[in-house]
C-alpha cells in the first residue's frame, strides 16, 4: 500500500521491449538504499517490481496488461521524469490517502494554471470514473494524493501547493499529457456493498 506522498523523482534511462514485456530503467537516487531486488515501488502511481537493484537505479518489466491501463505506452522515454515512492511501512506515519498503486484509467491534462507559486491543475477523467469524484474528496494523481477543490461534467480541479511543484512532476505537466489515475478505493468498495443490497 502506498499513500500518495512521492519521495523523489525518478529518471527514465531506458526502455525497450524483450518479447512481451517492457523493460525499463529508472534512475532512483536515495530511494535505492531501501529498495531490495523483487521489492514493490509506485512509479507515476503504479506498483511495480524492482526486477534488478543497483548503484544508479533500478529496472521493472510491464506487461501488456499494464501498458493498456496506464499513460506508461507514451509516457515511458528516455530522459522522462517520474514520480517515486516506496510501499507504506506498518510502523510508518499515515500521510496521503489510502493509494493502492492498482491505476484506474488514464486522465488528460487539460490545463496547468499557474497562480504565482501555486497551481491549479484541471485534468479530464475517463467517464467510468467521474462517479467516484467528490468534491474534497482524495484522487491520486501520476501517483500524488490531491485533493479535489472542484468537480465539473468531465473535469476536475486540484490546487497544487509550491511544494508540491517542486518535488513532483506536475511542474512539467502540458496540455493533453496523459496521466495515471486512481480514485479512492473506499468509494468502490461502498458502490461494491450497496450493488450486493441491490441499493446501487
Amino acid at each position: 500500500m502506498f499513500t500518495g506522498i512521492v519521495e523523489a523523482t525518478g529518471i527514465v534511462q531506458g526502455a525497450e521491449r524483450r518479447g512481451d514485456v517492457l523493460v525499463v530503467r529508472v534512475s532512483a537516487g536515495p530511494l535505492l538504499a531501501g529498495l531490495p531486488t523483487g521489492g514493490s515501488i509506485a512509479v507515476n502511481g503504479c506498483c511495480l517490481t524492482a526486477v534488478a537493484v543497483d548503484a544508479s537505479g533500478f529496472v521493472c518489466e510491464l506487461t501488456e496488461e499494464t501498458l493498456l491501463r496506464t499513460a506508461f505506452r507514451e509516457r515511458l522515454r528516455p530522459g522522462v521524469r517520474v514520480n517515486l515512492e516506496r510501499p507504506m511501512r506498518a510502523d510508518g506515519r499515515f500521510d496521503g490517502h489510502i493509494v493502492q498503486g492498482h491505476v484506474d484509467g488514464v486522465g488528460r491534462v487539460q490545463e496547468l494554471r499557474r497562480l504565482g507559486d501555486s497551481a491549479e491543475l484541471v485534468v479530464s477523467p475517463p467517464p467510468e470514473l467521474e462517479r467516484y469524484l467528490v468534491a474534497k474528496g482524495s484522487v491520486a494523481v501520476d501517483g500524488i494524493s490531491l485533493t479535489l477543490a472542484r468537480l465539473e461534467p468531465g473535469a476536475f480541479t486540484v490546487a497544487v501547493i509550491p511544494y508540491t511543484l517542486d518535488v513532483t512532476t506536475l511542474r512539467d505537466a502540458r496540455p493533453d499529457d496523459r496521466v495515471n489515475l486512481e480514485v479512492d478505493v473506499v468509494a468502490k468498495y461502498v458502490e461494491r456493498l450497496l450493488q450486493a443490497r441491490g441499493l446501487a
